[in-house]
């Protein structure tokens, strides 16, 4: 089984191209071996909104690592092992968008498996929320805590393997030079 690098990001405002948290659940061999949490300084406006369901706000960020900063610490991990997120596309997004803003070059495209994706097909009939799947399984969530919800969709991603799913189906190619 390969490694998954699991991660979640919790954003500051609407334009989702900033995160103010990042989560990250690394799995190996069908165990998770290692879990990262941050709050991250977006460097921008937070809106009502996302302070109410992240309940992050610009002095909750005071004094923890921009971007920048961040992503020295964050690549030997990112770029180690396959990518995976729940509603991946909108992860790896902000992920572009911090990456862009901020003139890091990274690499031009990653390979990940998107949950969400998976459950819609190895669990028919069914809301494929991250909530959900984690009340169908009763996987403990603290939802939209960046570090909770990147444990549970590692845990999700386990579970979906046990029942015999095959990762390979499930793999696609997110480009970062868009």
């Amino acid at each position: 089984m390969p490694r998954f690098t699991v991660f979640d990001v919790e954003t500051p405002n609407r334009y989702n191209d900033r995160m103010s948290a990042i989560g990250i659940t690394v799995v190996e061999d069908g165990v998770i071996t290692d879990e990262y949490y941050t709050l991250v300084n977006p460097e921008t406006r937070f809106d009502p909104f996302n302070i109410q369901l992240t309940g992050i706000n610009e002095r909750a960020v005071r004094g923890f690592p921009a971007f920048p900063e961040l992503w020295r610490q964050i690549e030997p991990v990112m770029s180690e092992g396959m990518i995976v997120a729940h509603n991946a596309v909108f992860d790896l997004g902000v992920l572009r968008h911090c990456l862009s803003d901020y003139g890091i070059v990274w690499r031009p495209y990653t390979r990940y498996v998107c949950t969400a994706k998976m459950g819609r097909r190895l669990l028919p009939g069914m809301s494929h929320r991250l909530n959900d799947l984690c009340c169908y399984y009763g996987i403990e969530l603290d939802h939209h805590k960046a570090s909770s919800d990147s444990r549970a969709c590692a845990e999700i991603l386990l579970r979906y393997i046990e029942d015999g799913a095959d990762i390979r189906e499930f793999i696609r190619t997110y480009s970062f030079s868009r």
